[in-house]
């Protein structure tokens, strides 16, 4: 098998679950590695611009609190929707956050975003090679005070996903896909 052939069954396996077994521990090397190889994403002008912060244990509480009572503070969602916030990061053994340092340059802004986007690709193709199951969300508030400081985030950053991650507790079927169609243009 040639490696881009190696490099596309990894891809085209990758898949967003949350079925995961609950109780099984994801190692916190594993999940280091993961944010290393995050890393290793595209950067326009090198701004490194990903953070990232691991939840696992009592912290996966902690943050759904924490979230919880931001969202109360932005009188955003109903009451029910933040105590479902409360307990939704216990859906997985592991919970990372990944967010983007702010550009003062408009357009290395939006680029830094996008580099946090592939970051977050490799941390997601990291995990399905290691046999990890997996599940990119986004937060009710990107810009939550609380949960930044939480994070050890500066208070100007955005979150751009929250990353569930746990062995897997059963199969996920394959997606249609609408097929690709390339422009050509030739002249």
């Amino acid at each position: 098998m040639t490696t881009f052939d190696a490099f596309t069954q990894l891809a085209r396996g990758r898949r967003t679950s949350l079925v995961m077994e609950p109780d099984r521990a994801v190692d916190h090397d594993i999940i280091d590695q993961l944010c290393e190889l995050a890393s290793w994403a595209p950067s326009h002008k090198r701004t490194w611009p990903w953070r990232f912060a691991s939840f696992t244990g009592d912290g996966r509480s902690r943050l759904g609190t924490t979230m919880a009572t931001d969202m109360a503070d932005a009188d955003f969602g109903d009451d029910a929707k933040r105590t479902k916030t409360q307990g939704k990061y216990l859906r997985a053994p592991a919970v990372v956050v990944v967010g983007c340092e702010p550009h003062p340059n408009e357009m290395l802004h939006l680029e830094n975003r996008d580099a946090v986007a592939a970051a977050i690709q490799n941390l997601l193709l990291g995990a399905t090679a290691l046999g990890l199951a997996s599940f990119w969300s986004t937060p009710a508030l990107t810009r939550p005070p609380k949960v930044l400081d939480l994070c050890g985030f500066s208070p100007d950053d955005r979150i751009v996903g929250v990353i569930y991650l746990g062995w897997p507790g059963g199969t996920c079927p394959v997606p249609e896909r609408d097929p690709v169609e390339v422009v050509r243009i030739e002249q």
